[in-house]
């Protein structure tokens, strides 16, 4: 099959980089397109938990996916934030932020509160 390949994760070395002790869990949407095309991170938020599952609340995003994209659930998969983490360090520091944070990337390695007057900074990872 022709998809095969589209549908691998990038194989990265998953270290222990960060520890998320929070009641909810460590669980996270991420987009395909961080963890299987191989861009950086470049939107992410963090929304009320969903209680039922691992879940705390962060979602991770290219910044460069359309709604057609995202509506599409096989696009998106459940991680743990410290797989994301390793996939792209820069967002480490941000993990902590409380419920309703939005950060967007700036430049290859910063990103800021997203006030939504300024562009994504879209960006792929090194391998």
């Amino acid at each position: 099959m022709d998809n095969e390949k589209k549908d691998e994760f990038i194989k990265i070395n998953i270290e222990k980089l960060i520890d998320f002790n929070e009641p909810n869990g460590e669980g996270c949407i991420a987009s395909d397109k961080i963890t299987k095309e191989g861009f950086k991170v470049g939107y992410m938020y963090r929304e009320e938990p969903t209680t039922d599952n691992p879940d705390s609340g962060w979602r991770f995003m290219a910044g460069n996916e359309d709604d057609e994209y995202m509506n599409n659930p096989d696009n998106h998969h459940v991680f743990a934030i410290n797989t994301i983490c390793n996939y792209d360090k820069d967002i480490i520091p941000y993990v902590t932020s409380k419920v309703g944070s939005a950060y967007i990337r700036i430049s290859n390695t910063e990103f800021e509160v997203d006030n939504r007057t300024k562009p994504i900074f879209i960006d792929k990872q090194e391998r």
